[in-house]
């Protein structure tokens, strides 16, 4: 679980969802998803705390690189990558979507659809990271 590989991939994952992220919600799509909030209000901090945002990208990166090395069987590319990263994104941004869609005001469908299509590109580009520094660091 703790081996190089898996160390780099989170590392080099872990910045990509950190500053990617920024990058995607906190400001190429901030007024769309601005337009499609819900009626929920005074949900979001301000100021945000970045210390936990970057804690919970490298969470996520660990944890993403530990499925991806039990899922890859030594086999690495990056369309496996992406293919694992998509699942991921796909769970969490449709599957968890919906739900947070029938329990909550946070969002209307129409944002509920775009962070499934953001999620399941985004996590899926993690999962190419990932894979291509598995492919780098594992001897063959």
């Amino acid at each position: 679980m703790f081996t190089k590989s898996n160390l780099l991939a989170t590392l080099a994952t872990g910045i990509f969802l950190f500053f990617g992220g920024y990058l995607i919600w906190g400001v190429l799509t901030v007024d769309f998803f601005a337009q499609h909030a819900g009626s929920a209000t005074g949900v979001m901090k301000d100021p945000m705390n970045l210390t936990y945002i970057a804690l919970g990208c490298f969470v996520e990166a660990f944890f993403l690189s530990t499925i991806y090395s039990k899922w890859a069987r030594d086999t690495h590319s990056a369309k496996q990558g992406f293919e694992l990263g998509a699942m991921v994104g796909a769970f969490i941004g449709l599957g968890m979507g919906l739900l947070w869609y029938g329990t909550t005001n946070f969002s209307d469908l129409t944002g509920v659809f775009a962070e499934a299509i953001l999620d399941i590109i985004f996590i899926g580009i993690a999962g190419v990271i990932i894979a291509l520094v598995y492919k780098s660091t594992t001897s063959k």
